[in-house]
């Protein structure tokens, strides 16, 4: 009976369970989590090698004409080690990490999730997912509030496949802000886009600055993309604590000489 017990739990019946019990669900990007961990054992005894934490997201691919949708862990936390999970005990213990300075802000159609597992050697690994509401990191949230102030409108916000400007936070995307004018800029752009590096000493900028096309010349750099134009920004602790205004003339001074 315990060679079949073994021989269930190794697929997954009977195994052992853990679940997440996190104290908040709204955070902030760069917070630290903290919450208990709750493992169940199943019908055996298992060994465990690790328990694990991913902070997970979801972007998107462009593919045969066509985008699909990919799972991609942001960070991965080593909650505990090694240890046997004995058939039909309880355990429970305190956790707590940071989430990435760079975790996607869950607006759109982007999700994060905390996907918490146990390794077992020759069995399914069993998982447990956590949804989160994810805040701007408070660098980024002072240059949104900056963009708002100058009129623009945020239209879209989503994770994009794009593993060249990824590599800075070391993931094969970015979550790109996509606004368009509503006053000041209305009529010189159609859209201006923003993608976001966060740091503790600031925040760096990636502007796509999309000119508004004027007459056949314009028509014609609009459909080559050559209407469009590409800038870093930096903006340090200083210059971010200096309000949503000052803020704001920097990134007008910016987009003016662009266009």
């Amino acid at each position: 009976m315990s060679m079949f017990k073994r021989m269930l739990a190794s697929v997954g019946i009977g195994a052992a369970k853990v679940d997440l019990m996190l104290h908040q669900e709204a955070v902030t990007a760069g917070d630290t989590l903290s919450g208990i961990v709750r493992i169940e054992g199943g019908r055996v005894d298992q060994q465990v090698d690790d328990v694990y934490a991913y902070v997970m997201t979801r972007y998107l691919k462009e593919q045969n004409d066509s985008k699909i949708e990919s799972d991609a862990a942001i960070s991965r936390v080593l909650l505990a080690g090694g240890f046997t999970v004995q058939a039909e005990q309880t355990y429970e213990f305190p956790v707590s990490f940071q989430l990435p300075l760079h975790t996607p802000v869950t607006l759109g159609r982007t999700p994060v999730w905390i996907q918490t597992g146990l390794e077992i050697k020759e069995a399914i690994d069993p998982k447990d997912q956590d949804y989160l509401h994810v805040q701007p990191h408070p660098h980024c949230a002072a240059v949104l509030e900056a963009v708002s102030e100058l009129g623009f409108l945020l239209r879209d916000v989503s994770n994009e496949y794009s593993p060249y400007y990824g590599k800075t936070n070391g993931q094969p995307f970015v979550q790109e802000f996509e606004f368009v004018p509503t006053s000041q800029f209305q009529g010189q752009l159609d859209e201006l886009e923003i993608i976001f590096y966060p740091d503790d000493e600031g925040v760096s900028l990636l502007l796509q600055i999309d000119r508004k096309a004027r007459g056949l010349a314009g028509w014609l750099a609009e459909a080559t993309d050559a209407d469009e134009r590409f800038v870093m920004l930096r903006f340090n602790r200083q210059q971010l604590a200096s309000g949503a205004r000052a803020i704001a003339g920097r990134l007008t001074e910016t987009i003016l000489r662009h266009l």
